[in-house]
């Protein structure tokens, strides 16, 4: 099997990615990008196959971004300094059998490998990987944990919601979650991790992987509202907001006019690679 990784060893995530490919016993040819670029072509043609946006693959934190005054560049400007400054490039990109992914969370890797049965493995905190599915909202082990959670079931049914299944590698069932999505707002609802697999790093990995699912439907905020996990929140980005500034889409959900608190927590958090 062939597989490509675009790998930078210096980032915990893509150090994380190639652990993943390897854990599958994949060979992948390592192509260190900041010593070797993609050429401007096989750049462009990367993104295209991801399905992103050359402003996407763009990364801002650690780079050179904010000095080359790069916020209102268009795409070639920003081509041109990728390749002059390879580090601007978001890492990983993985070219699999299944195509090509920025594999962030690393657990993204998976989208673009051929699903095989697996042993269990762990990212460099501990952290187990996760592999999501997507499931019905009348799923019952879905409302089953919402309810031991003491989380909102009745609006389940209603249109536009996602909802994901989270396992182990080695298939052991660790949680749910899910969003509503409103253009570029996300509400992100119905995270539960299931009390055998509390206290396991299970949430840090869960959340980022459904928000990547929000985000390539094309929200760009993602909301949320919590009576208990605000820490938890706080800890993994998420800024808390009072109700008033939430924008009107996701004022008139039900979860905010009816099924959560007023002692609820609003948090959002802008998304992106």
């Amino acid at each position: 099997m062939s597989v490509t990784i675009f790998h930078n060893p210096s980032c915990g995530t893509s150090r994380n990615t190639l652990k993943l490919i390897r854990h599958f016993g994949i060979d992948p040819e390592v192509v260190e990008y900041l010593v070797t670029p993609p050429s401007r072509q096989t750049l462009v043609d990367l993104i295209a196959q991801a399905g992103l946006s050359v402003r996407e693959i763009v990364r801002k934190k650690g780079t050179p971004y904010a000095e080359l005054g790069l916020d209102d560049a268009d795409d070639s400007a920003l081509l041109g300094a990728m390749g002059a400054h390879p580090i601007l490039i978001n890492r990983p990109l993985v070219v699999g059998e299944r195509g090509v992914a920025l594999c962030r969370p690393s657990d993204v890797v998976l989208d673009v490998l051929p699903l095989q049965p697996s042993n269990d493995a762990f990212k460099e905190d501990g952290a187990p990987f996760l592999r999501d599915e997507r499931i019905a909202a009348d799923d019952p082990a879905l409302i089953a944990a919402l309810r031991i959670g003491d989380l909102p079931v009745a609006d389940l049914a209603a249109p536009g919601r996602r909802f994901f299944a989270y396992r182990t590698l080695a298939g052991t069932r660790v949680g749910f979650g899910g969003y509503e999505l409103y253009g570029r707002d996300a509400l992100l609802r119905s995270v539960v991790v299931l009390p055998n697999a509390q206290a396991k790093k299970i949430g840090r990995n869960l959340v980022p992987l459904l928000a990547t699912r929000a985000y390539r439907e094309g929200a760009r905020v993602a909301w949320l509202f919590t009576l208990s996990a605000a820490g938890f929140f706080d800890k993994i980005g998420y800024q808390r907001r009072e109700r008033d500034e939430a924008p009107a889409a996701i004022l008139k959900t039900q979860q905010a006019k009816s099924l959560c608190p007023k002692s609820a927590v609003l948090m959002v958090k802008k998304l992106g690679f």
